[in-house]
């Protein structure tokens, strides 16, 4: 009752101060030197600071999430197991939403990372709709999206142009809702995905095996002609130390024994979890995490997100991490560094070039000196 009858009067105050400087002819004498102090002091650089819901404008504009600062290694030391330095990095990342994501100021990271390689799944936006800061500079940019507005949806950046880009895998049943993007590179492809969710009671379980067996034979027919690596939001924890509760969890979506078995078949069948590979049966290792529940914080989650590439392409990495630091969405980042052999030949293949086009231009500037025999001296 006190703060509503104070309220009142402040209120009262205010209504009569401004009647007064109304009828004298002050109100907008006032208002012009409250305008006049507010520019002197954005002029001397005493401006409120506005809250910020996205970063400025523009890519190089972006500014660094301040919990990142000093807490992640963008430029790790990490080489194969013959001792080849990577020389390429991929990042994957179920945004959960590009437009929220950028709005969160949170998409800076990616600046920061500065992969060779994005790829994100569940960008939930049509291409046209695409927000400008999500508009990576010094990348080609590629979006797969879905029929239904605000839903699913793909996108995959790159440094270097892919030789080829293809959307989907060639099932009209499967390629509507916009889960695959593959990028066709010199020495392997890049596949990232979106794997259907079997849903709320599995009412799309026998949709998602169907999906399954079909992703698992496009993968398989692209492996015969370079290896693969397949980057993205596979839906499934594979293993008990997959997710923080796996006996709660023995019949919800992603962790139903036939999506396991799933997964299972995909791996005898010449792939490899390139985390499980690196990191062995480390626990409590996850890349999502429901909003619900404080679940983050006490970090009871679920590892959905994988690098999975053909068995021969294993020797050519350095190393897979997950990025569980970096907000923004329900699910974190994860990384693969790699030591790409093609890159190397290329770069080779530049220097030796621009080598001979230097001799040349050496030789060109060569001129043979003046006999002296036809010259004038006595």
């Amino acid at each position: 009752m006190f703060i509503t009858d104070t309220m009142d009067r402040v209120i009262s105050c205010s209504y009569k101060w401004n009647c007064f400087l109304f009828k004298k002819g002050l109100f907008n004498t006032t208002i012009q030197l409250m305008a006049k102090r507010v520019k002197k002091g954005q002029a001397e650089g005493n401006a409120p600071k506005k809250l910020k819901l996205t970063n400025p404008g523009s890519w190089e504009h972006m500014i660094l999430p301040t919990e990142l600062e000093g807490q992640v290694d963008f430029n790790p030391v990490s080489k194969t197991a013959d001792s080849r330095p990577w020389n390429l990095k991929i990042i994957s990342w179920n945004i959960n939403g590009i437009r929220a994501v950028v709005k969160s100021g949170k998409l800076a990271y990616l600046k920061f990372e500065n992969p060779d390689i994005i790829c994100l799944q569940e960008t939930k936006c049509a291409e046209a709709d695409i927000p400008e800061e999500a508009k990576f500079l010094d990348y080609h940019k590629y979006y797969n999206s879905a029929d239904k507005k605000g839903y699913s949806s793909t996108a995959l950046y790159s440094k270097k142009k892919p030789l080829s880009v293809s959307y989907g895998i060639d099932k009209p049943e499967h390629d509507n809702e916009g889960r695959v993007i593959t990028a066709e590179y010199p020495g392997f492809y890049v596949v990232t995905v979106y794997v259907p969710n079997s849903g709320r009671k599995l009412v799309r379980l026998d949709y998602r095996r169907e999906w399954n067996t079909d992703f698992l034979a496009y993968c398989k027919e692209l492996d015969s002609k370079k290896p693969v690596i397949v980057a993205g939001d596979l839906n499934v924890a594979h293993t008990e130390i997959d997710l923080a509760n796996p006996k709660t969890n023995a019949k919800s979506s992603g962790f139903t024994p036939e999506e396991r078995e799933d997964f299972s078949t995909w791996l005898d069948d010449g792939f490899v979890d390139t985390f499980r590979h690196f990191h062995g049966d480390l626990k409590g290792a996850y890349t999502f995490w429901t909003y619900m529940s404080n679940a983050r914080k006490r970090n009871v989650g679920w590892r959905l997100d994988y690098f999975v590439t053909s068995e021969r392409f294993v020797k050519n990495i350095a190393t897979n991490s997950i990025r569980e630091i970096v907000l923004g969405s329900d699910h974190c980042p994860i990384m693969l560094l790699v030591a790409d052999e093609t890159a190397k030949e290329e770069e080779a293949l530049i220097t030796e070039a621009n080598n001979q086009l230097k001799d040349e231009n050496v030789d060109s500037k060569e001129v043979p000196e003046a006999s002296s025999e036809n010259g004038t001296g006595a």
